[in-house]
């Protein structure tokens, strides 16, 4: 077991109890950085982030709303993150809700929470409109942008009254005491309701993974966030709001995927929580760039090999200074990538690393709040996933011969339960255990290792198991490839299970094989140029595996695999795309 030492950490009893130490300590620190409307760069400090907290809950308590379900739609902005702390710090139960969900998907799961009231960003009015008059039961309509609308209540207004019964001495927010087993905390993982599962954390679930994540990763009230990933997941508000606002650090909120490399520039992040996703396409395109300049990539090459000698032998770290460029490229400051919801390649990892980046990778779900392992600043592996964090156990049920089998986790982070299910409830929990559905192994030094998801392995005639995440990254090796999903398919006639790949190309990298600038792909006229060149891949892949995991058709996309709101491929869009031109590896 690794014993690598831990950073002391200040003990948090609920989330309440650590924003008002985080104010105490660091009040007139920037909290929050952001660009006004007339292009001035501004601040909110920890004092005024908590007075908006405590103002906003006691105009909430003023409207009736104690105990009730509030739901949360909206950009990642300020307002959201006031809304959330407001809430759940003495309110009642906050509800957030993904914002890219079509409009009868959230009319879904305001019916299923049984919201009271709707906090909602104007981006959203359209929609707000469309559903308001089928929920008599959501009394409360409140907009985080100034509105017109006579039905809705603007955010600024209700900051503003919450004020008012503050100075005339009204404390009903701060008299409320926190109970952290409460299940206040309402995620759904689904829009759809027959799929949903309402997710139920408490305070201490949350707590636990801050403490746990700032004690093998140092944040300290000098560091800057860049806010990109979706608050209403789990990963990204635990990560990249509460903890830092635990740490004492501030939070500057990207515009948009597209807006990232300005918001980079004008933020200057010491920080950035991503997905691996983001950080292969930037890996790429730097390496791309240097094909293209005379003499550039030998001139990466041999700065990686000096630099890794003089830092890994000598200890003299010159990367930052000889990578300059690919710094500024990030704002200059940035020194840590914390990467989760999927695997990285390893590769990457360490090719950042010799660049002067840390890139941490670590692995929870939403029902443990959600971190569960994670590398830490000294203590880390490319390959895997990284140690349990401090207060969380993990071990392999059923291992096999080579030690896989399916991660099970227990701890203060694991969730209450499913919403309104306890059937579902207890298959995952049991005796104290969450069954999390992934399988994987964990080394002598407590090194996790993720291997697939238990739903998706492959099961050949002969039982033989077959994990796509293990042949994906091997096909995602090739330049030519842009992204892949493997999955078995029953053919009735041989009863046999065919191992498949649908792979969406990397154009660019193919223009520049075929000399064809004009390539373009269309699935009903694919070339045998193109066939050929992809079953070279594939054949490539095979060389590297026994025959029962040989991959025997190609299928190519036209488009990118549709994905989740945190960039990962949902793994069964291959069938929402009707493939017309499928070819065997071996013709």
């Amino acid at each position: 077991m690794n014993n690598k030492k831990l950073y002391s950490v200040r003990p948090v009893r609920d989330l309440k109890d650590m924003l008002a130490q985080s104010v105490a300590l660091l009040g007139d620190r920037p909290a929050f950085v952001f660009r006004n409307t007339d292009g001035v760069m501004s601040e909110i400090t920890y004092n005024t982030f908590g007075n908006h907290v405590k103002a906003f809950g006691t105009a909430l308590l003023n409207m009736g709303l104690k105990g009730k379900s509030i739901a949360l739609i909206g950009e990642n902005r300020y307002e959201w993150c006031v809304t959330y702390l407001a809430v759940v710090n003495g309110v009642g139960t906050i509800v957030p809700l993904d914002k890219e969900l079509p409009v009868h998907d959230i009319q879904n799961l305001l019916r299923e929470s049984r919201a009271e009231a709707v906090v909602f960003s104007g981006r959203h009015m359209d929609a707000v409109k469309e559903i308001k008059d089928l929920f008599p039961e959501v009394v409360h309509w409140i907009c985080m942008d100034d509105t017109s609308e006579e039905w809705a209540i603007s955010f600024a207004e209700l900051i503003a009254k919450g004020e008012r019964i503050l100075s005339g001495g009204g404390n009903q927010f701060d008299s409320i005491a926190i109970d952290p087993d409460d299940a206040v905390i309402l995620l759904f993982t689904s829009g759809t309701t027959g799929f949903a599962k309402g997710v139920l954390l408490s305070h201490r679930n949350i707590c636990t993974v801050i403490t746990g994540v700032s004690a093998t990763v140092k944040v300290t009230p000098e560091d800057r966030v860049l806010s990109v990933l979706p608050l209403h997941h789990t990963y990204e508000c635990t990560l990249g709001f509460l903890t830092i606002i635990y740490s004492g650090a501030s939070i500057a909120f990207s515009d948009g995927l597209r807006h990232i490399p300005r918001n980079m520039k004008e933020y200057t992040p010491t920080i950035l929580v991503t997905v691996p996703l983001l950080l292969e396409n930037v890996y790429r395109k730097v390496w791309s760039q240097a094909e293209k300049e005379k003499g550039m990539k030998r001139k990466l090459v041999m700065g990686q090999v000096i630099s890794g000698f003089l830092y890994n032998v000598l200890g003299v770290d010159i990367r930052r200074r000889l990578f300059d460029k690919i710094h500024q490229n990030f704002g200059g400051k940035l020194r840590l990538f914390i990467t989760g919801a999927a695997a990285i390649d390893p590769s990457i990892s360490r090719g950042f690393r010799k660049w002067g980046f840390s890139v941490l990778q670590g692995y929870g779900l939403t029902e443990c709040s959600p971190l569960v392992a994670g590398n830490r600043d000294n203590a880390f592996r490319d390959d895997s996933a990284g140690i349990a964090i401090p207060g969380v156990e993990m071990k392999i049920h059923n291992p096999d011969k080579k030690g896989i089998g399916e991660i099970i986790v227990k701890g203060a982070n694991v969730m209450k339960g499913y919403f309104k299910n306890i059937k579902e409830t207890q298959r995952v929990l049991v005796d104290g255990w969450f069954h999390t559905g992934d399988l994987g192994r964990i080394d002598r030094r407590g090194f996790l290792y993720i291997t697939g998801r238990l739903k998706n392995v492959i099961v050949t005639k002969n039982g033989k198991n077959i994990f796509p995440e293990e042949l994906e990254s091997y096909i995602k090796d090739s330049p030519f490839v842009g992204e892949c999903i493997v999955y078995g398919e029953l053919d009735e006639k041989s009863g046999e299970t065919h191992v498949k790949a649908q792979i969406f190309p990397n154009l660019d990298a193919i223009r520049e094989k075929l000399k064809n600038v004009n390539l373009k792909i269309d699935t009903e006229e694919i070339t045998e140029e193109i066939r050929k060149l992809f079953r070279e891949v594939i054949r490539s892949v095979n060389r590297r595996l026994p025959l029962y995991k040989h991959i025997r058709f190609i299928s190519i996309r036209e488009s990118e695999f549709e994905k989740t709101t945190t960039r990962k491929i949902k793994r069964y869009s291959h069938h929402l795309q009707r493939i017309k031109d499928e070819f065997p590896v071996y013709p």
